[in-house]
């Protein structure tokens, strides 16, 4: 395969070349000894105590400034960046100064993997640094890095194109150190959702991700075939059914944070891979789950930002309970000024073309109020709210509501218009759910594609009894956008999916 390389990578194929003709391995094997970071260093040296003196950290060269026999350097590892003062008598104590002259000055570049030992100290212009007594190539880079430049605590030059930044992740977490606080961010979400449930004596488990029939949610699958069995297969759309079917196993309480795929379009808020989390409790309903998620809210908050409040897209946000309920049908009435309880589909219909909101003809009743919702209400709820108590044809997998049998005891979370969670009191009756299963294979005849399957091993796992449970669904993608302040999805995953590339990427860059 020819590869076409730009003049600086030519040049830096070259400098391998020539550290190999002088015995120096590029990409050694063996364990490099670190025992410190940038960040502890900065953190914990004191000159009085003349601590970190004897230091071997290992980075990124991300700048040089040669000056004779003396230079520096700056450092970036895992934690952040250091300054390094190279001087050539000390790399090259004796009469070969190869490794000053040649190889510092000449064969290494802006991006190398390097290892360092020597000591911290404070420089004469008060710049803390490690002083190098010995320097090791550890990897030599072929490619060059984007140059980022800061002065005066502004950044110029910054890497802001998403065609690179998504799709060399590795490259924008290299010259945009912020991007990586982001992640810390989102592992620290997880983390803590994970001791909240755990301490509710909830069990981590995993399900299957190829599925028979797609499931526990209306969506376009993805569909593949295995071979052995030479039947189809769907990449799960939702992990709901089978995270059900183990309550009916006697687990009190059960969560997984699984990924899912959907067959649908792509944006800001959307990726067709995303991870979401979902538990299931016995013996609760929608009321006790929408305490529970906002006391886990406030603990998140806090655990990544040291307080409730958030700022989203310029607006702060408070996460701090208890957060307003309002019912569907209500906040149509409140936004959209029309009243639809009670309404049949040829009513909603014409309601919709009353209210401009397109639609199409597959579509039943629950999707008519769905989009009504959608172009009125929902850009208005920028605080944590539920909206609760939506009509039965909008929730298949839902309890018939204990006061009026016409709607579901379900909750959906909106913040900043987006929805972040959706829950229920679930429907445990298995004839009420088939004939719901029933529904929906009806809705798929009439051509919505996203409408559910008839899961008759679902059935017959509730035949067998589930009791009482509360269910939640929330997508972590987006939740770690509400803690973390992003706008894009893209910029919570490591990588989102792209279109494939054109064409092999040139560098265009030229090193400083």
């Amino acid at each position: 395969m020819n590869i076409e390389l730009s003049e600086q990578e030519q040049i830096r194929r070259e400098s391998l070349a020539k550290l190999r003709e002088l015995g120096i391995e590029p990409y050694p094997a063996a364990e490099y000894p670190v025992n410190t970071t940038a960040a502890e260093i900065t953190a914990g040296y004191d000159p009085e105590k003349g601590n970190f003196a004897s230091v071997c950290i290992a980075g990124r060269l991300m700048s040089r400034r040669i000056m004779g026999a003396a230079s520096f350097g700056e450092l970036q590892d895992a934690s952040g960046r250091i300054q390094i003062y190279v001087k050539r008598d000390e790399i090259c104590p004796g009469e070969d100064k190869t490794m000053y002259n040649t190889v510092w000055k000449k064969l290494l570049d802006i991006g190398d993997i390097i290892g360092i030992k020597g000591f911290a100290f404070i420089t004469q212009t008060g710049q803390l640094s490690v002083h190098a007594l010995e320097l090791t190539v550890l990897s030599k880079s072929l490619r060059v890095l984007p140059i980022v430049k800061e002065a005066d605590g502004q950044v110029f030059d910054a890497v802001t194109d998403p065609e690179l930044r998504y799709r060399q992740r590795y490259v924008d977490l290299i010259v945009n150190p912020q991007v990586k606080d982001v992640f810390v961010k989102r592992a620290r979400i997880i983390a803590t959702m994970r001791e909240y449930f755990n301490a509710a004596g909830c069990l981590e488990v995993e399900t299957p991700i190829l599925q028979s029939i797609p499931g526990g949610a209306t969506a376009r699958p993805f569909i593949t075939h295995h071979n052995a069995l030479d039947i189809p297969l769907y990449l799960r759309i939702a992990n709901e059914l089978y995270l059900k079917r183990l309550i009916v196993g006697g687990y009190s309480g059960v969560y997984e944070f699984a990924k899912d795929f959907r067959n649908e379009g792509m944006d800001k808020t959307h990726n067709p891979e995303f991870t979401c989390m979902e538990i299931y409790v016995a013996y609760k309903d929608y009321n006790w789950m929408m305490a529970f998620v906002e006391k886990m809210l406030e603990k998140i908050a806090v655990a990544v930002n040291g307080t409730t409040k958030v700022s989203i897209a310029g607006q702060e946000v408070d996460f701090a309970g208890p957060y307003r309920r309002l019912p569907i049908l209500d906040a149509i009435k409140e936004y959209a000024g029309v009243d639809v309880k009670g309404m049949d589909e040829e009513q909603l219909r014409q309601t919709c073309k009353k209210l401009d909101v397109p639609v199409e003809p597959s579509m039943g009743k629950g999707k008519l109020i769905d989009a009504i919702f959608g172009a009125y209400c929902e850009e208005k709820l920028v605080q944590p709210t539920y909206i609760i108590d939506y009509p039965v044809e909008m929730s298949p997998l839902t309890k018939r509501h204990r006061t009026d049998p016409t709607l579901t005891e379900r909750f959906e979370l909106f913040v900043c218009g987006k929805e972040l969670a959706n829950a229920y009191s679930e429907l445990n009756d298995p004839i009420d759910q088939l004939e719901r299963f029933e529904e929906q294979a009806a809705l798929k005849s009439k051509g919505d594609d996203e409408a559910m399957y008839i899961d008759m091993d679902f059935v017959r796992a509730l035949e067998y009894g589930m009791p009482p449970t509360s269910g939640l669904g929330m997508g972590i993608d987006r939740l770690t956008m509400f803690m973390t302040g992003q706008t894009t999805i893209q910029d919570v995953l490591f990588f989102p999916q792209m279109r494939p590339e054109k064409a092999a990427p040139k560098s265009e860059a030229t090193e400083a």
